[in-house]
């Protein structure tokens, strides 16, 4: 037990590097990149004390060059789904009854091995396989997946600090602890922190986990293993399973020990899983915790009174980095009348100037999407915006895919806000504009309100305060994280929690200590000091 009250100094937010020529950290990540290009690695699953690997190899691509291949993975059945149940219930009692402060010490040296020795290494790796320019890794899997594991720790300290008041004569006390059973992780491929945060969080908290990642993100995913275990995590705590989501579902999802989902990925998946947690709720220790990040169709919402060339690059960053792969990526824009002809100009000059490749060429912002399916998709979205007399095609609108999965940054201005590519979410280097007369700003924000079954991000920009409290006023309840005079992706640990409500998830802000409270099981102590001896109360006397 404990034998004083520890403090975690406040963190701040990981500095990013700059990686400008010749610098150690360009350096580094180059010699990372040419040394993981140069070998093929067998990544296996994580279970308990072991490193499985199975007959059922499934390669790995960088997916700007898909027929070079980094490794294989180990996918498994449903028998390695109940491994992992087991393990991360046979290290649950000792991992949950652990002082907290080592389970701290676990995650805050996972925090420094990757902004030390790691660094490079868990950025090739995501600029690799998952085709992100060392900009984008290094804002995601260096620096937001070290701020969640340093600030998790911090926001911990601070909930266990939560404490009830005391009457005279006794002691009241709150205990936070674990969940009763294990905490299932399923992780989506845009970010690496995302996926190494699922998991952790709840791990921190005493709960042991069965971390499910996207396929497309398993070649990060190793790496961040490799970090949890040299900084300590013991064996079982976080099981790391490759294998098929309707397999892994039947096992978890019939499980009495199952007690909580901590998900990001795609609305229709999520509500698919809810609607089985409840469907099996009778079969369950206690009513499990569902925390969940989903879709998006984000948005811009131009005034009247904004600058065109901050319009234009909010657009150009917030649609096309990363390729739109963002769940806070802007989709959908609106812009005034008056200004349009200036920001029309601008965004085609910007994107004219866009150069797309290999992430291994650091001068390319733009490079590929992560796989066929995904590609295929958006194409579909493309080519049916063509065939739409009501749109017309700005920028981009091409694709290639005979060498890496590229689709152009692709512009398209519409005249019906409600077609296709201003309501679904297409999660890719797609934008579609809605040109409005300039008085009629008021109404657009009803539109934006009513248009999308999300409510993710979205921003305003705007030089006008009127306008600007006028929007926060009618798409309250549009966008968890709200922007002004911004993009509407970006949002830092510490500064700016994440998530959505509406279609767009339960809005648990990762990187916040509500999310964090969503796993634990509070249980109120309260301590008589000297307790009554006789029933009676002074009330029952007449003299």
């Amino acid at each position: 037990m404990p034998k004083g009250v520890y403090q975690i100094p406040a963190p701040s937010n990981e500095p990013v590097l700059n990686y400008a020529p010749g610098s150690p950290e360009k350096l580094a990540v180059k010699k990372a990149l040419e040394e993981a290009r140069s070998k093929q690695i067998d990544i296996p699953m994580y279970i308990g004390s072991e490193e499985v690997r199975t007959d059922k190899k499934i390669p790995v691509s960088p997916p700007h060059d898909h027929k070079h291949i980094l490794g294989h993975f180990n996918e498994g059945d449903a028998s390695h789904v109940e491994q992992a149940i087991n393990a991360a219930l046979g290290v649950k009692e000792s991992w949950s009854t652990m002082p907290w402060e080592h389970r701290a010490s676990v995650f805050l040296k996972a925090a420094d091995l990757l902004a030390g020795p790691y660094r490079a290494k868990i950025n090739a790796a995501t600029m690799l396989g998952q085709s992100k320019s060392i900009y984008q890794a290094e804002i995601d899997s260096a620096c937001e997946l070290i701020d969640f594991l340093r600030y998790n720790v911090y926001y911990m300290m601070k909930i266990y600090e939560d404490q009830p008041e005391s009457s005279t004569g006794v002691w009241n006390r709150l205990e936070y602890r674990a969940l009763e059973g294990f905490v299932f992780a399923i992780t989506p491929f845009n970010f690496t922190a995302i996926a190494g945060n699922l998991p952790a969080s709840a791990a921190l908290m005493g709960n042991t986990v069965i971390w499910k990642p996207a396929y497309t993100q398993a070649y990060s995913a190793n790496v961040i293993m490799e970090v949890f275990k040299e900084a300590g995590l013991p064996d079982g705590v976080i099981n790391l399973i490759f294998v098929d989501g309707p397999v892994a579902g039947d096992i978890v999802f019939n499980h009495k020990d199952f007690a909580g989902l901590h998900f990001t990925g795609s609305t229709g998946v999520f509500q698919h899983l809810w609607k089985t947690i409840g469907a099996n709720i009778n079969k369950y220790r206690s009513y499990p915790r569902i925390v969940g990040e989903t879709g998006g169709k984000d948005f811009i919402v131009a005034h009247k009174s904004a600058l065109p060339k901050v319009v234009s690059t909010a657009i150009t960053r917030g649609a096309f980095e990363f390729q739109g792969q963002k769940c806070s990526a802007a989709s959908r824009v609106y812009i005034p009348s008056n200004i349009w002809d200036d920001v029309k100009k601008y965004l085609i000059e910007d994107i004219k100037s866009i150069k797309m490749g290999p992430t291994e060429d650091f001068t390319n912002f733009f490079n590929a999407v992560i796989d066929e399916k995904a590609f295929d998709k958006i194409a579909g979205y493309i080519d049916g915006a063509k065939a739409n007399k009501m749109n017309e095609i700005i920028a981009g609108g091409n694709y290639d895919k005979s060498k890496g999965y590229f689709i152009e940054p692709t512009v398209i201005v519409t005249q019906d806000p409600s077609s296709t590519t201003m309501c679904e979410e297409i999660f890719g280097p797609v934008v579609t504009i809605y040109v409005y007369n300039s008085e009629h700003f008021e109404e657009v924000l009803e539109l934006v309100d009513q248009t999308s079954p999300y409510a993710l991000t979205g921003s305003i920009i705007s030089q006008d305060r009127f306008a600007i409290d006028l929007a926060m006023k009618k798409l309250i309840n549009s966008a968890g994280n709200f922007y002004i005079n911004d993009k509407p992706t970006g949002a830092v640990v510490g500064q700016q929690p994440f998530g959505g409500a509406r279609g767009s998830g339960t809005n648990d802000k990762a990187g916040s200590k509500l999310n964090l409270l969503r796993w634990v099981s509070p249980r109120t102590i309260k301590e008589t000091r000297v307790p009554p001896t006789d029933y009676r109360y002074p009330f029952m006397e007449e003299k």
